[in-house]
């Protein structure tokens, strides 16, 4: 473990202004390389993925939930 190397990034973070740790801190955790919530549900609405569906038989009732 580099025990220096990691006290002089904290020193490093702890000498940032707030604007920078923010900025520091977006980019950290926040930009991820994985498609967003968002995304996927606009994948799911877009795509034909689920478009089998459309096929089958409903065989619960809407109001409860119970098969018919």
């Amino acid at each position: 473990m580099n025990i220096k190397l990691v006290e002089s990034l904290i020193q490093a973070i702890l000498s940032l202004s707030d604007e920078e740790r923010s900025l520091l801190e977006e980019k950290l955790f926040f930009d991820l390389s994985e498609p967003s919530t968002g995304d996927l549900m606009l994948l799911a609405q877009t795509g034909r993925v689920f478009q089998i569906l459309n096929d089958e038989p409903d065989i619960y009732l809407l109001k409860d939930g119970e098969l018919i």
